[in-house]
């Protein structure tokens, strides 16, 4: 299956319901369709053909989901941007993607501006909003464009669902970004298997609030719209704006990034809108703590599933949706298996082995890293061969996870490779401090990295932003972690900051935390 028929079964049975609301504009399905085909009409006009890179330099916006799809029933294929990166790093993905079009809000004007020169592969620049750009003569206003449009049914592009849909290019927290090849099959068979595990049906309402240019959120593009859901567009995540939003839109789910959803149930005014609405909340991207899981359910009264997954599998592996006869355990045994990172999920194989290639033991003991392998998982790395075969072999996706599994087949992550801290001969893995910290009644976030230490290599450091009006010293926390795990775990050190650095799609960037302690070392370990 392909993209477009998602869009084609929505308008088929829901023409005339409500497809997306963003800001105080609203289109039913059949609004949806046409501005899709208006779309795909004029880039036909302007010679974009199949294969053809179109990318996409926006907010959270209707525009997002008209330029997924316009695409995709072409056969090109869209490069979304981080917006957050510099107009250099923008340059290079326009370069590297070698897009021929890109769909950008005037927000992000003098970005473009300055980059001009070094994109001559741009033949075409797509201005949205309703301010008219003065620019070249490459520069065009979408929604003109759009109105100068045929908005009849585009004729069929001959695809296969092998076919490249889109181009997501990882965050680059580990280096130089790489455009991760999705194709049709790829995000038809997620959005399937979200279908069938999350029951999405046509009375679900979805907020997009983490970025639509990342894969944590795209993914409900094709999912809800497929089952005739309603998309509801937040611009840019405030966690006041999104609670007023559940409530005024009747939002009955959405997924969010755990500092978004710690973010909102610590927000004063959490207790004063009704959530009555929802029926679930997903969140991924980054480990969660039990102690900010608690708060959720009793903040929000609605089912939790935590999720964990990747752009190179389009993105889910795993969900904590508990089996059957775990609905039976008390609630604190329910609330500890809703903060693992989950089961495999429907539409994946999942393994964790040993560096031997050895499947652990399901003990919570043993520490393995996570291969994937299915319908969902990537073609590969685009223009970097080398890459791709470094992490698919034999068909398995190695992850770079490293995590336990107990019993009953959930895994836990421990951590990433790249994160774990090897302080005087013994692993510490991050997230495990991490989890510590969260419990300290002062902590509103923390991140947790190796620096450089003369005696044991690596040393453990503790990056705190505290809660509004809360204090806490340096030596209080150290003190409180001591006495909640083995001293070697915990920080040696505490460094205070107003806010944690982060990536375009909202996780905490520890690269950027940890690359300035190591500049002048090199890491070794007595």
């Amino acid at each position: 299956m392909v993209l477009t028929e998602t869009l084609s079964k929505a308008y088929k049975f829901f023409p005339e319901k409500r497809a997306i609301v963003c800001g105080g504009e609203r289109w039913t399905y059949r609004e949806f369709y046409e501005r899709v085909n208006r779309l795909s009409h004029r880039l036909k006009k302007w010679g974009v053909k199949k294969d053809h890179k179109v990318a996409i330099l926006h907010p959270n916006c209707h525009v997002f989901l008209e330029a997924y799809y316009g695409m995709a029933q072409m056969g090109a294929v869209s490069v979304p941007i981080n917006t957050r990166l510099s107009p250099g790093e923008i340059a290079f993905i326009l370069r590297d993607s070698e897009s021929r079009t890109l769909i950008v809000d005037p927000v992000f004007k003098d970005k473009i501006d300055a980059i001009r020169r070094e994109i001559p592969n741009i033949e075409k620049i797509l201005w949205t909003g309703k301010e008219e750009i003065r620019g070249g003569p490459i520069d065009y206003s979408y929604e003109a464009v759009l109105g100068q449009s045929l908005a009849t049914e585009f004729p069929k592009t001959s695809l296969s669902d092998d076919d490249i849909a889109q181009i997501y290019y990882t965050s680059g927290t580990t280096g130089r970004p790489k455009g991760v090849m999705l194709s049709h099959k790829n995000v038809t068979a997620h959005a399937l298997g979200t279908i069938a595990e999350i029951h999405l049906t046509d009375r679900d309402r979805w907020v997009h609030v983490a970025p639509l240019f990342h894969l944590a959120d795209a993914w409900a593009t094709w999912a809800i719209t497929w089952v005739g859901g309603t998309h509801v567009l937040v611009r840019e995540f405030n966690s006041r704006l999104v609670l007023e939003t559940i409530e005024k839109e009747r939002v009955t789910l959405t997924n969010l990034i755990p500092s978004m959803l710690n973010l909102m149930v610590n927000d004063p005014d959490v207790g004063k809108y009704d959530y009555r609405s929802l029926r679930v909340l997903l969140s991924g991207g980054a480990p969660i703590a039990p102690e900010v899981v608690r708060k959720i359910v009793e903040t929000f009264k609605c089912d939790y599933i935590q999720t964990y997954g990747m752009t190179e599998t389009s993105p889910y592996l795993t969900l904590s949706i508990l089996k059957e006869h775990l609905n039976k355990l008390p609630y604190e045994d329910r609330l500890r298996f809703k903060s693992k990172t989950g089961r495999e999920f429907i539409g994946v194989e999942l393994k964790v082995v040993n560096d031997c290639g050895e499947e652990i033991r399901k003990d919570e003991k043993e520490v393995g890293e996570i291969i994937v392998r299915g319908d969902i998982v990537t073609k590969g790395y685009w223009r970097l061969p080398e890459e791709t075969a470094r992490s698919i072999k034999d068909g398995w996706l190695y992850t770079g996870d490293i995590a336990v599994m107990d019993e009953e087949g959930y895994v836990t992550i421990v951590d990433r490779k790249k994160d774990m801290i090897l302080t005087g001969g013994e692993n510490v893995y991050s997230t495990e401090v991490e989890n510590v910290l969260y419990m300290h009644p002062a902590i509103l976030e923390c991140a947790v990295i190796g620096v450089p230490d003369e005696k044991w290599g690596e040393a453990v450091k503790g990056i705190v932003v505290l809660k509004p009006g809360q204090s806490a010293t340096e030596q209080e926390i150290i003190q409180f972690c001591k006495e909640r795990m083995a001293h070697y775990k915990a920080p040696k050190s505490i460094d205070f900051i107003e806010a944690l650095p982060r990536t375009g799609s909202g996780k905490i960037h520890k690269k950027g935390l940890r690359d300035p302690f190591w500049a002048n070392y090199q890491k070794k370990v007595h």
